[in-house]
């Protein structure tokens, strides 16, 4: 190895991006160590051996025989995953020297943006086409037809309603997300919370003809927590085990108690019911925004697709975790665990 080898040897181990030098007779001559774990490259073999994306070989080949070289991205598997690297190669004295820069985090989070604005896109379209749909036809065939007429304003209403629930849920996202490192200084009675609540939905639960039962409620159980944002979370629960979770002459139950955790005292709070319970497919997803299991089904209960979204963020703003157990016949438990100091 040459002295200007090894000092550029030197310069390069520590950098924590893979990093990879290759020689004009197109052998690797240095890999750092993130660049060994990244590619599995191994140093004196042809760099072809490991590199086989043609688009990167060419531009390769390019800087090895002193060709302008332009950054490349690169799509690699990792593991059962793809990862996104912004390749720059550049001539140098030995050779040519490529720069692995990660860039998967980034175009997940582009890729999530661009679903995110076709679902509130899609979400958008199907209750503004009703409306459209209806005015014209309010202006036209129906104008002097006063039942349809009521009928017509009915629906309209109820998809004006549906939209803004919509823009609701999504203002209320974006608000939490904002402030999700922000945690709360204030306490609060989660017992109480749980009461209002449940309270509060006991009509729903009435007209669906299902009960809801509430254990360790009794005494007082204060955590640092958002009043309102807690609120919502309970409300969600509950109001979604008695929509999609419950069958007539059922129950929904709410459960609070305080334990023991790998990190001191914590409360858990459970909302169970005994429906016919999640496939385990789904599980994974329902926290993501405008996952439904039944999409028909959700959009005619007035669901948006953002609820557990909601409830997931505001969990992780109190640094506590959600954790979703169902079984297929048997109901679901949703279950808030935060700590209480």
């Amino acid at each position: 190895m040459t002295d200007n080898a090894r000092v550029i040897r030197d310069l390069l181990v520590g950098l924590p991006m893979p990093i990879v030098l290759i020689g004009k007779d197109s052998r690797i001559i240095f890999a750092n160590e993130a660049a060994t774990r990244e590619f599995r490259v191994d140093e004196n073999r042809l760099f072809g051996i490991f590199f086989r994306q043609p688009d990167l070989v060419k531009a390769i080949d390019r800087a090895l025989n002193n060709e302008q070289s332009e950054p490349e991205t690169i799509v690699l598997r990792r593991g059962q995953l793809d990862a996104s690297f912004a390749v720059s190669i550049r001539r140098i004295g030995l050779g040519a020297l490529c720069a692995f820069e990660d860039i998967t985090s980034l175009e997940r989070a582009d890729q999530m943006r661009r679903d995110f604005v076709a679902n509130v896109s899609h979400e958008l379209r199907t209750p503004l086409t009703s409306l459209l749909g209806f005015i014209e036809t309010l202006r036209g065939a129906a104008r002097d037809d006063p039942a349809a007429r009521d009928r017509f304003l009915g629906i309209m209403v109820k998809e004006a309603e549906r939209m803004n629930r919509l823009v609701g849920d999504l203002l209320q996202l974006s608000k939490v997300e904002s402030e999700e490192r922000n945690r709360p200084l204030s306490e609060v009675d989660l017992a109480a919370l749980i009461r209002n609540a449940s309270e509060t939905l006991r009509p729903i639960a009435e007209a669906a003809h299902v009960k809801i039962l509430t254990n360790g409620i009794d005494h007082t159980c204060k955590v640092f927590a958002a009043s309102d944002q807690m609120t919502q979370v309970f409300t969600n629960l509950i109001e979604n085990a008695i929509k999609y979770g419950s069958p007539a002459g059922s129950a929904v139950t709410v459960n609070l108690e305080q334990e023991m955790g790998p990190r001191g005292q914590q409360v858990r709070i459970c909302v169970a019911d005994t429906g016919q319970g999640i496939e385990e497919q789904h599980i994974p997803r329902l926290t993501e925004r405008f996952y439904r299991v039944d999409e028909h089904r959700s959009r005619q209960m007035g669901g948006t697709g953002l609820g557990l979204a909601i409830v997931k963020h505001i969990v992780s703003k109190h640094r506590g975790r959600l954790v979703i157990e169902s079984e297929r016949g048997k109901g679901s438990k949703f279950t808030v665990i935060l700590p209480l100091e």
